[in-house]
């Protein structure tokens, strides 16, 4: 707590959405930096403002803003954050910069100076670490870990040193109008036994947001080249279990629903990830985790170790060609990823995978390739993106020499590449809105393969056939068809690919798996509770034996019958009604 003549500090952001895995975490471990350090805490009062693009304001903003109208609303959005930010009295606002707000959050800054020219603004975060003397609409950018730099840049103002007297502090870049005037080296990585946590001095209400984003780890051992963190330091600094231990007695607590782990690779030690699993499975037991995990560093224990608590797993594969690969700093063995993979499956680990479209030196072909190699291995989700040549990474420097076209400004996506032209782009990101919509969204992991294997097709080519669908029967992805309508979206597409294949006579079963796997995880995932019309018994339904189509079709008798389905304890269960 600041004296009663502390300045006023606002730490602030603009999210994309309210949910814990987009809350403001960065900018408030910034504030905990500020408030809690020796330096610092006795001269400032430090509040924690956070915006989001769903808040009904900002939201009315954007509302059918096209890409001709976006630079306007842009404009507009500027000047409410400024308002709301000088409604405050801050003496000085830091502002947390990513690829989403880094237009909007620097005109809010130069409408905020307008507004009140004695506020100091300062920028940090990601995209200024980037290019810190390109940000002209601040006072100050700070590039790398901000939370040292942070505090000794407000200990210098909070001496009255003057902007032109300050300290040369690592990181700082004082612009004062001529970008780089001086310009220091990035920060040193900031020792995660130093810093404060957000959560337990209570900057961070966990309650506000649904669950929480929780950092157990900075840096990472890997360099792929599209990521920030190529450039960092080659090595992991693990949080104090101390604090950890107290975090995790605050989320089961605070009755935390879901918990995101930010740690890019958070099996890069064995011995630890099995250590956090068991403190996770004693602590919160009804709290569902979400780790990043190295499908390389996956082994049956630990694969058993994650079986025992409710998580799920995002395993970024991001190609499936060794040789595309090689081109990002990344490797793949795919005998062993298989071999993992399996380790995952055999114990019932909930996991899915990112690909991105558009690496230097891959292809349309090579894709589609990914994809069905990525969904041969039944992933509870896929997720596809496009690549981005984000500034201050290792790609964005070789960019050239891939002969990469990409967007200058945010969100930096690849618009053509020598192997992936433009057309070619475009027809990926189309697929990908299928699959996407199909697969992911349509919760489709039960029964997909079984489908694809009795039309003989490709995954690729069962899901581009669905593409055509949607475009043929001019269903509007805005908005975004419920659940219900994707399974309806789901069965219909199905029902005629097994027509055209003259195989109508194992549909019945088909559908009944849609209809039953479907209420099975809205149980699961939404607590939902539904009821469902079948034409076989439901248990023989979920057996093995159904999928294998004309085995089951030759022995199972049909049973039409009523089935209600809903959550439990321990799993979605069932009973006929």
């Amino acid at each position: 707590m600041g004296t009663s003549t502390a300045l006023k500090v606002l730490c602030t952001t603009l999210l994309i959405e309210k949910s814990p895995q987009a809350l403001p975490l960065g900018v408030a471990c910034i504030a905990s930096a500020i408030k809690n350090d020796p330096r610092t805490k006795d001269f400032y009062d430090v509040e924690l403002q956070d915006f989001c693009l769903e808040d009904p304001k900002m939201a009315g903003i954007f509302a059918g803003a096209t890409d001709g109208g976006k630079e306007a609303a842009e404009e507009r959005a500027g000047l409410y954050l400024a308002g709301e930010l000088a409604k405050k009295e801050p003496r000085i606002v830091l502002f947390s910069v990513y690829v989403w707000n880094h237009v909007v959050l620097e005109r809010a800054a130069r409408c905020l100076k307008k507004i009140k020219p004695e506020i100091i603004t300062v920028a940090g975060g990601p995209e200024v670490t980037a290019s810190p003397s390109v940000f002209e609409g601040f006072d100050y950018t700070i590039a790398g870990a901000g939370e040292e730099a942070s505090v000794l840049l407000l200990q210098a103002l909070a001496g009255n040193a003057g902007k032109k007297e300050l300290p040369q502090i690592p990181g700082l870049y004082f612009l004062d109008g001529k970008p780089g005037v001086f310009e220091f080296r990035r920060t040193a990585p900031c020792l995660p036994d130093r810093l404060y946590s957000p959560y337990l001095d209570g900057t961070l209400d966990v309650s506000r947001y649904g669950g929480a984003l929780w950092e157990l780890a900075r840096g990472c051992p890997f360099k792929c080249s599209y990521c920030y963190e190529s450039k960092g330091e080659k090595k992991v600094s693990y949080f104090p279990m101390e604090r950890i231990k107290k975090e995790i007695e605050l989320f089961a607590e605070k009755k935390v629903p879901q918990v995101f782990v930010l740690d890019p690779t958070y099996n890069a030690s064995k011995d630890r990830a099995l250590k956090m699993l068991r403190l996770i499975e004693e602590k919160t037991p009804d709290t569902f985790y979400y780790f990043e995990a190295r499908a390389e560093f996956i082994d049956r224990e630990l694969a058993k170790a994650f079986s025992r608590v409710r998580c799920a797993l995002q395993i970024g594969m991001q190609s499936a060609d060794p040789e595309v690969l090689k081109n990002v700093n990344r490797t793949m063995d795919r005998k062993k990823f298989i071999k993992n993979i399996g380790y995952l499956n055999d114990e019932g680990v909930t996991f899915g995978f990112d690909l991105i479209y558009g690496l230097p030196g891959d292809t349309l072909k090579g894709f589609k390739n990914s994809i069905d190699f990525a969904l041969s291995l039944y992933p509870n989700n896929l997720e596809l993106f496009c690549l981005s040549v984000l500034p201050g990474t290792d790609l964005y420097d070789s960019a050239k020499d891939f002969s990469l076209v990409w967007q200058h400004q945010p969100p930096y996506n690849v618009l053509s590449t020598p192997q992936f032209p433009e057309g070619e782009l475009k027809k990926a990101a189309s697929l990908a809105k299928a699959v996407n919509l199909f697969y992911t969204k349509g919760r489709a992991v039960s029964w997909f393969n079984c489908v694809v294997y009795h039309l003989h097709k490709k995954p690729t080519a069962f899901l581009g056939e669905f593409e055509k669908y949607l475009k043929e029967e001019k269903v509007s992805l805005l908005p975004e068809p419920s659940l219900l309508e994707i399974r309806k979206l789901q069965k219909d597409f199905v029902k005629r690919q097994f027509a055209k294949a003259r195989l109508e006579k194992y549909t019945d079963i088909v559908l009944d798996m849609i209809e039953l796997y479907g209420a099975m995880s809205d149980a699961d995932g939404e607590g939902k509770s539904s009821t469902v019309k079948l034409r076989y018994w439901p248990e023989d339904v979920l057996s093995e034996y159904a999928m294998d189509l004309p085995f089951f079709c030759a022995n199972a008798e049909s049973h039409r019958c009523t089935v209600k389905v809903q959550p439990s304890a321990e799993g979605a269960v069932f009973k006929i009604l």
